[in-house]
């Protein structure tokens, strides 16, 4: 079994960012025409991001992808935004989850929850998008390749202390529940006609 390099394992994680983020879209949409839905959507997809996004994958970034380019003087600017906007997703975070934590809501709660599902899906959408194409293409030309492919193993390491054996898989697996929840989980609805 082949392992995955760093920045292949931390675009597949972006993937399932990315799906949240589909699921953070169809909720706000289904706020803003007032169509019922439960709620707990939009919290368990928040444990979602703190734990595997938040608490894990970018954790990730910031203890070994970050540092490095900073000792080798390469995007630092990129770094220092990115680092930021981590920042700002986990406050935000924190805001859905209150929230969305209570039995009810008044107009202004739900309006506020709205500008916040908004603001964090415009943040990261750019975010990850750099990373994919700016950040993990050059981390390769600032480590050696021992270190390159041993950071893979630490990576995968790391995910199997926090979530097990198959721990990525298993966070798709919670994902893809949200969205048959939603009826958001087959892809060929969204083919256009």
């Amino acid at each position: 079994d082949k392992e995955v390099s760093p920045p292949e394992d931390l675009m597949q994680e972006h993937g399932l960012l990315n799906r949240v983020l589909l699921i953070y879209d169809h909720c706000k949409s289904s706020l803003l025409s007032k169509q019922a839905f439960d709620v707990a959507v939009i919290l368990n997809s928040a444990n979602i991001i703190r734990t595997f996004v938040e608490d894990y994958h970018e954790k990730q970034e910031e203890n070994y992808l970050f540092p490095r380019f900073k000792k080798a003087n390469q995007l630092t600017d990129l770094v220092d935004t990115l680092l930021q906007q981590h920042r700002a997703g986990r406050n935000i975070t924190d805001q859905i989850t209150q929230i969305t934590k209570q039995a009810t809501r008044t107009d202004a709660e739900n309006q506020k929850l709205i500008d916040l599902l908004t603001a964090f899906n415009a943040m990261y959408r750019p975010h990850e998008a750099r990373e994919d194409t700016v950040l993990f293409p050059a981390f390769r030309k600032i480590v050696s390749q021992h270190e390159y492919d041993s950071l893979g193993e630490e990576f995968e390491n790391n995910e199997h202390k926090l979530f097990g054996e198959g721990g990525f898989e298993m966070m798709v697996n919670k994902v893809a529940a949200l969205e048959k929840q939603l009826g958001i989980y087959e892809l060929a609805q969204f083919t256009p006609k």
